[in-house]
């Protein structure tokens, strides 16, 4: 018979017994050590009844009866070897955590799971979730963020209301690419960090007195309001909110009250950031709306030249909008490895 020494409690009131634990056969006994003459605490209990919890280190094993009474032991060397005597084998999770290769190898693949679902999984989904959002739901997300930027970045538009109107009306004009255009409102604002231009899910499109100076072409500036509203139709900021909603969720659950601070880094890091891909099918939107309405694609491919000419930390529009020649040269339908013209 195999015997360790515990310690037992009843499970219904607080008082300790020091017992010994045995199991023979494919029986557990627990017998009170005590020199009173009165009978101690003893009971018997099949294996098979019994719950034993993970191994640890430092803490004591603990082994539950199914009415709730249980033991604790200590000496883990002799515990182990009572349990090894009775065939018992830890879990494969168990066995996984006591191993610091198996420890290893479970968090390397949590890291790469996490990054899959994060570059394909989460960009697809949150695609499919913005597309299913009524528009009015997504319009409310940018309600009061004009405001807010005009207390901290605008200043009221001093181009001439007649210029205003002219944009507009033709801007208004241009066919969309295909089926409907997305409903917008195109808003002009002076700028106190330089030429701009984005959208918002309202539907506000802000464009910037200081880049339609820059452009000095009506036609460059149709292309980048055609990226824009590029941005509105395939819903990318909306999905950016939403991929960042979902990795906040994921922070919580994985770090719990840390999760405050880990939960903000997406939103810090987005700051009206689009990824390669939405910048790519803005792009193809604005080229479609251009072609659509006889209009040369290279007065696209000019703006982003501009605005990349711009020495750094003067063009706002990049740092939320990467353009490079590379993306200068796909406007222009050439590919830099091979040099062989393409169409988007």
């Amino acid at each position: 018979m195999n015997t360790v020494a515990a310690i037992y409690f009843d499970g219904k009131t607080s008082r300790l017994h020091r017992v010994e634990f045995s199991v023979l056969g494919d029986t557990a006994y627990v017998r009170e050590i005590t020199n009173d003459l009165h009978e101690g605490v003893t009971r018997s209990c099949p294996l098979t009844e019994l719950r034993v919890s993970e191994r640890s280190r430092h803490a004591p094993r603990k082994v539950t009866f199914s009415d709730g009474a249980y033991v604790e032991i200590t000496d883990h060397a002799t515990f182990n070897t009572m349990l090894d005597s009775t065939g018992y084998q830890d879990s494969t999770v168990v066995q996984i955590q006591q191993s610091w290769s198996g420890t290893l190898a479970a968090l390397i693949g949590t890291i790469i799971v996490l990054m899959l679902c994060y570059v394909y999984v989460l960009p697809n989904a949150a695609r499919m979730v913005a597309f299913a959002t009524p528009v009015s739901v997504e319009r409310k997300l940018g309600n009061g963020v004009l405001e807010i930027l005009d207390k901290q970045i605008f200043k009221p538009s001093v181009l001439p209301a007649a210029r205003q109107a002219e944009l507009s009306a033709r801007f208004q004009r241009l066919r969309p690419p295909r089926g409907n255009s997305p409903t917008y409102h195109l808003v002009f604002r002076k700028s106190t960090i330089g030429p701009n231009a984005f959208a918002l899910p309202s539907g506000d499109i802000i464009i910037t007195d200081e880049i339609i100076k820059l452009m000095n072409d009506d036609d460059a500036i149709m292309g980048v309001l055609a990226h824009e509203l590029g941005h509105l139709h395939e819903r990318h900021l909306t999905r950016r909110i939403i991929q960042s909603s979902a990795v906040g969720a994921v922070a919580t659950l994985l770090f719990g009250d840390v999760s405050a601070v880990v939960a903000n880094i997406p939103t810090l890091m987005l700051d009206l950031k689009y990824s390669r891909d939405a910048e790519t099918e803005a792009d193809d939107y604005a080229l479609r709306m251009l072609d659509a309405n006889g209009i040369a694609r290279e007065h696209l491919a000019v703006a982003f030249e501009k605005l990349d000419a711009l020495a750094p930390g003067l063009s706002p529009y990049l740092s939320s909008h990467p353009a490079g020649s590379d993306r200068v040269m796909r406007i222009r339908g050439y590919n830099r490895d091979s040099s062989v013209k393409t169409e988007p």
